[in-house]
């Protein structure tokens, strides 16, 4: 048994954060990478569980540390998978980060050998296009800025080691569970 960091990437809308949720119910013994972030806690949230919530300066310098697998600034507020914290937790079993493909691609870079890169991707543009209008998650220019990000996301499917299709979500379920119990179970280090 191999302890490994798999990452689940896939565009806005294809359903990667249920599945996410579902596996480690489904799996406990996987542990769910958390992040840090300057942005203020939001009612409810628990430091250590949804993020660590850091100063701008901690941030900074865990950047000038080398201590993220990868960081970015969204609204203003960065966001980073802290790399001490995925180490510690390889340690004692396998981590599953959620996170866009950039982040996944500088994961394995950093981490190579120990990284999984998985991206669940929608059965077509339209079925994505449809799930997003369904859900509200924007109308217009927010709407076709989702649309491109998913179709840049789309095009380094080649880059990551396995697709999961989420037509259905059971199926969908069942071989990404399937893909986490076969890399677990895997004799030597192949990547």
């Amino acid at each position: 048994m191999r302890n490994l960091l798999f990452v689940v990437s896939g565009p806005s809308g294809v359903g990667k954060g249920t599945l996410v949720k579902r596996l480690l119910a489904d799996m406990p013994s996987l542990t769910l990478s958390v992040s840090c972030t300057t942005r203020a806690p939001r009612p409810g949230e628990e430091n250590g569980r949804e993020y660590f919530f850091v100063s701008e300066r901690e941030f900074s310098s865990r950047i000038r540390e080398n201590d993220f697998l990868e960081y970015d600034e969204h609204f203003g507020q960065w966001y980073g998978t802290p790399r001490s914290f995925v180490e510690r937790k390889l340690k004692q079993g396998s981590v599953v980060l959620e996170i866009d493909v950039v982040g996944g691609l500088n994961a394995k870079r950093l981490l190579p050998g120990r990284t999984v890169l998985i991206m669940i991707v929608p059965p077509s543009l339209e079925a994505l296009k449809a799930r997003l209008y369904g859900r509200d998650a924007g109308k217009g220019e927010d709407m076709e800025a989702r649309l491109v990000r998913a179709k840049y996301e789309l095009e380094q499917l080649p880059l990551y080691d396995y697709e999961v299709v989420n037509d259905d979500l059971e199926t969908a379920l069942q071989r990404l569970e399937e893909i986490v119990k076969s890399e677990i179970d895997k004799e030597g280090d192949k990547r």
